[in-house]
């Protein structure tokens, strides 16, 4: 007999996990389209490649099947605002303009992310309420924030990452 686990006790448990925040984004008729997510890990090194999971009913999710691109920008401590402006606004009214620049494919690139990978569309798996999408890093961009200071969710709260020691 197989055991059910609640809803809401698997959610207790994954708050337990941190998480890089993130915005992956993309271009949708010239205009830019993100999400903030922490669903995002690393595929393989060769070729170097990534897996982001997104809501099918999230904006971002039939746009980066249409333009077969995106980028994942890892945020930083300094990114609160960032943050805060993707879950108070829609749409391309996410974005500031002259916070973000575009790297090979054309997906918008914070110009200040910790890391920033530029993404063509590898293939789709289907994750249940999500896509699992695979992604060829085409480029990237890293500032000395990404060895320091990430933001982080964690506890359902955010958090930071520290070096525990020095390099």
């Amino acid at each position: 007999m197989p055991i059910t686990v609640e809803v809401v006790d698997f959610q207790q448990a994954m708050s337990s996990f941190p998480g890089g925040i993130t915005a992956v984004t993309t271009q949708r008729n010239h205009l830019p389209v993100g999400i903030i997510a922490t669903s995002v890990c690393s595929l393989s090194a060769d070729p170097p490649s990534i897996i982001v999971c997104i809501n099918k009913n999230a904006s971002l999710h039939d746009a980066i099947l249409a333009e077969k691109c995106f980028a994942v920008n890892l945020l930083s401590t300094t990114h609160q605002a960032v943050v805060q402006r993707f879950q108070s606004h829609k749409g391309h009214d996410r974005f500031e303009s002259h916070l973000w620049t575009t790297l090979n494919t054309g997906a918008p690139i914070l110009v200040n992310a910790a890391t920033a990978l530029d993404c063509e569309l590898l293939d789709t798996h289907d994750g249940y309420s999500h896509t699992i999408i695979v992604g060829a890093v085409k480029a990237t961009t890293t500032t000395t924030a990404a060895n320091q200071d990430c933001l982080l969710w964690h506890g359902r709260g955010y958090a930071r990452s520290t070096p525990l020691f020095a390099r």
